[in-house]
């Protein structure tokens, strides 16, 4: 059965929290969205435009609603004094300012570390940037530009064709690694009292996600090869092309897995084959090994390929694509997607964050916003009364919302 959804309300671990996010693309925005997740209130702060992502198409098209969801959306111009100062109240009452901009763009606006810490010393102000302060920290900085200067690319791709992992891995960890720091530095706040500045890059990232390979060539003394041409440690771990031109992924990892393998398909001669008689012999024995397995297998359906090494225990995978998992049978019975509404209405389900606390997931609260959604019921709390916002709204300092 589904695992049940956190309710509403002081059950949430960082119900309470409150946190002025601007933030735009995917890094920052992933911050937010943890946090928003684990119950803060996350009030995302947009031009009157809207933040960009929400128009993009393509592989970005689906940015904005995943990375926005649980939050509050306040549209401002920020340039008028009276933008600023509706921000400078929400920071008062703020424990965390997040911001993703490139450096120097929250000093112009007011809005640096130091001059947010002087008004709240409480306050942890998170940044998420391209790189730490150093050498490369002037320069502009993608999630695809690390992978390449970083080696991800190369250990990503073949020999010569060096390719970006399919998913904004540096950003989605960057922003990750953005609320770990904003949770240590709240840890840290319960006894000092003060916030403190955290900042996160996708240069240093990246290079956390390849330390692997690097400590690799540490130990060995030998360059770590792309992940497609490296020797790999088992003699089976590989995609298999069956029948009806379908692929399957197979491991067989141990001795022990070696003999259910060899029994579940009926290869007991293989299993009696002394060039194969341990994981060491079969990887040195991939060259003419992997070959007859495939002519073996060729003629199998994944599906009953699948059936038997599940009811075996051995490791396996579809090959699946990203939109098939909407209606994977694992997420659905076991709640990892949940029901959300699109800025434009359209229903659809979103993976939640890949944990559970206490046997319960963290569900979605709010859908992500339309533009300024939440305008009126902010400035209200912050003391604004009617003739006010309409004078805002009339000035075009807030939006209207979308």
């Amino acid at each position: 059965m589904p695992a049940p959804t956190r309710p509403q309300g002081q059950t949430l671990p960082l119900a309470g929290m409150r946190v002025i996010e601007f933030t735009h693309m995917v890094m920052g925005p992933t911050c937010g969205m943890v946090l928003a997740d684990l119950g803060a209130e996350v009030i995302k702060i947009e031009p009157l435009e809207g933040d960009s992502t929400r128009r993009l198409l393509g592989a970005g098209a689906g940015f904005y609603p995943l990375f926005n969801r649980n939050k509050l959306s306040l549209s401002l111009d920020v340039k008028d004094p009276r933008g600023l100062e509706i921000v400078l109240r929400l920071v008062a009452s703020a424990d965390v300012f997040s911001e993703n901009f490139k450096s120097g763009a929250m000093d112009r606006l007011g809005l640096s570390y130091e001059a947010l810490s002087r008004l709240n010393e409480r306050l942890i102000y998170v940044s998420h940037k391209g790189f730490l302060p150093g050498p490369y920290e002037h320069r502009t900085a993608l999630d695809e530009v690390v992978q390449m200067m970083g080696g991800l690319a190369y250990m990503t791709g073949r020999p010569g064709d060096p390719l970006r992992a399919g998913s904004s891995v540096n950003d989605i960890m960057g922003g990750m690694f953005g609320a770990i720091g904003v949770l240590a530095a709240l840890q840290q706040r319960h006894s000092t009292g003060r916030g403190q500045q955290v900042q996160a890059s996708l240069f240093e990232n990246n290079i956390f996600l390849v330390a692997q390979h690097m400590m690799q060539f540490a130990v060995t003394g030998k360059p770590a090869a792309p992940m497609p041409e490296r020797i790999s440690p088992w003699g089976i771990y590989d995609v298999f092309a069956v029948a009806g031109g379908e692929q399957i992924f197979l491991a067989v990892v141990s001795d022990t897995q070696w003999a259910i393998f060899c029994q579940a398909f009926g290869l007991s001669d293989l299993q009696a084959d002394p060039r194969l008689a341990n994981n060491n012999l079969r990887v040195q024995a991939r060259e003419w090994m992997l070959p007859e397995l495939r002519r073996r297998l060729q003629d199998r359906h994944a599906a009953e390929i699948a059936a038997v090494f599940e009811a075996a225990g051995l490791p396996f995978a579809p090959i699946t694509k990203p939109e098939q998992l909407m209606n994977d049978p694992h997420l659905l019975a076991t709640g990892g997607l949940a029901p959300m509404t699109l800025p434009d209405g359209r229903e659809t389900r979103v993976p939640l964050l890949p944990l559970s606390l206490d046997g319960e997931r963290l569900g979605l609260r709010l859908s992500p916003p339309r533009l300024g959604e939440h305008n009126h019921q902010l400035l209200r709390q912050l003391g604004y009364d009617e003739d006010a916002i309409a004078a805002l709204l009339a000035d075009g300092v807030v939006g209207v919302p979308a």
